[in-house]
């Protein structure tokens, strides 16, 4: 069995159960851990509608967070679902503000200054350079590629 996730008639993507059922986890966790709903509406008898606009404000919170974030360990756990979802964001055609500024509700940057876990140092001059925005863009290519419709 599979799951559907919809924006109106379009299907953005048809994971299987178990793949579902471990996204909507990882959606609540940060949904409480951003203090804002993502637009992932239910699943109903399989099915879940995308409110494209609830969306677009939990993908520039959630894009926002892992930009500011220099916790190693933060930042490995949260990789893969930034992607995914960054993903179905751009199959939604949402409008990815890539270049928010890197910080928090106060202005400074947060979390401790740790080496990236992914081979690409997260220093203050690459947080805010073109390479931040072009390899987290490269990452969420991957899911899409494994995304079915």
């Amino acid at each position: 069995m599979s799951q559907y996730y919809d924006l109106g008639a379009e299907t953005l993507w048809n994971p299987s159960q178990g793949a579902s059922r471990a996204f909507r986890r990882h959606v609540a966790l940060h949904e409480a851990e951003l203090g804002v709903p993502s637009g992932i509406g239910p699943m109903v008898n399989d099915e879940c509608r995308i409110d494209p606009a609830v969306f677009a404000v939990f993908v520039d919170a959630l894009l926002a967070r892992h930009r500011r974030t220099r916790h190693a360990v933060l930042l490995a756990l949260s990789e893969g679902f930034t992607a995914t979802v960054l993903a179905l964001a751009l199959r939604a055609g949402v409008d990815i503000r890539w270049d928010q500024p890197p910080t928090g509700p106060h202005g400074e940057l947060r979390d401790l200054r740790l080496p990236y876990p992914f081979g690409m140092p997260r220093t203050p001059g690459a947080v805010e350079g073109p390479g931040w925005a072009d390899g987290l863009r490269e990452r969420a290519r991957e899911p899409d590629r494994h995304m079915a419709r």
